[in-house]
């Protein structure tokens, strides 16, 4: 299978990712996201919604003001009030949503098929004649019969629209459907495909991998996996994903996603978890004594993917599953030989430790199981 060379992320930390329940980011928090997520490789970035007032405006344009190298998107209903404070805001891109479902065109708007293809020829031919470049938002287009998604793509093209954003609103596919929608879309539209996943399910990373394989030319992604309920596609597993599986470039610099990790960490107010993919602190931690082991003997035994390459380090810990080889190796590493009898008593000790007190033993505890040991093996030699 020939893999597309590239793909553009979109990256929508500062639009949907805000949208998670309880998050709001400061004006220069921002700032500062959009700037880190430039200098990490971020070609476009959506970065606010322009109805919501004055206030969102200002923070759009000073965004916008910073010429920076990516690109800005905004976003925006299908509505006049929406596109005037888009054209007030500054940007220059813009998602026009609307739903496509019936479920949400008949029960959250009341209205028919025809009325929304009739309101996508009027608002793309409106900001386009605002100076607008336009990406037609179709939202719930996972749950959209196939038909007449064909139809809202067709009315997107012929009224300008440059991109059709593919919306999981719900996190309803699974990989498999993904890809034959997105592979049935790329054959019938010259658009390009955008892919905009939620991980209801659990599965926004894999249908967003999936989507690039059937052709979306670009993929929405938030750090940190933020956004609504279950948050949406993790910026850190779509481009290392992506790189490590299917050699498909992101323009991303893996080396700096730990900091832009932390930093959406703390403006969020929502800490990762230890064992998130790339990120969590745990994910390159080790203690089990076969992996261990093994990874003492060659990294490549337990570890596909280099910590380095995503600027972390490994980290061997001691702990309850942990064998006489990392006990050496940890003492060694403090300038301590063991003997054999000597790892096999002080493993005892650790296992001990890491149960009653739930940790793993740090120098201070070291240092003591290992003298203890030594003073109980000379009273025993004086005997």
């Amino acid at each position: 299978m020939d893999y597309p060379a590239s793909v553009t992320i979109n990256d929508t930390t500062l639009r949907d990712g805000e949208q998670s329940a309880g998050v709001a980011f400061t004006a220069e928090e921002k700032i500062s996201i959009a700037v880190a997520l430039s200098d990490i490789g971020v070609q476009e970035m959506e970065v606010g919604i322009p109805v919501m007032g004055a206030e969102e405006q200002e923070v759009i344009r000073s965004i916008c003001s910073l010429e920076l190298p990516s690109r800005f998107m905004v976003w925006g209903r299908m509505r006049a009030d929406d596109l005037e404070a888009v054209i007030r805001s500054g940007a220059n891109l813009v998602n026009l949503s609307i739903p496509v479902s019936d479920i949400q065109i008949q029960h959250k708007l009341g209205r028919d098929r025809n009325w929304v293809l009739e309101q996508i020829d009027y608002y793309v031919n409106a900001a386009i004649d605002a100076g607008l470049t336009v990406c037609v938002g179709g939202e719930d287009s996972s749950r959209a019969d196939p038909d007449f998604l064909r139809r809202v793509l067709d009315a997107a093209e012929n009224a300008g629209a440059v991109r059709f954003r593919f919306a999981d609103t719900v996190g309803f596919l699974d990989p498999f459907s993904t890809y034959q929608r997105i592979t049935m879309l790329r054959m019938v539209s010259d658009l390009d495909i955008e892919m905009h996943a939620h991980n209801d399910l659990g599965l926004a990373t894999a249908n967003t991998l999936a989507a690039v394989l059937a052709g979306a030319t670009h993929i929405n992604t938030t750090v940190n996996g933020l956004g609504e309920r279950a948050g949406n596609a993790p910026l850190e597993e779509a481009a290392v994903s992506l790189k490590q599986l299917y050699r498909i470039d992101s323009g991303i610099n893996f080396t700096l996603l730990p900091a832009i990790s932390r930093l959406v960490a703390v403006a969020s107010n929502r800490p990762v978890p230890v064992n998130k993919s790339i990120v969590g602190e745990d994910v390159f931690k080790h203690e089990s004594g076969i992996h261990v082991d093994g990874l003492l003997k060659n990294p490549k035994t337990y570890e596909e993917l280099e910590p380095a390459a995503v600027g972390r380090e490994r980290q061997l810990v001691l702990g309850k599953h942990s064998g006489t080889s990392a006990v050496r190796d940890a003492y060694a590493r403090y300038g301590i030989l063991l003997s054999d009898s000597e790892a096999a008593t002080i493993l005892m000790r650790i296992r001990d430790f890491a149960v009653s007190t739930k940790l793993s033993p740090g120098q201070e505890e070291l240092t003591r199981f290992y003298l203890e040991t030594a003073q109980i093996a000379a009273q025993q030699t004086c005997q």
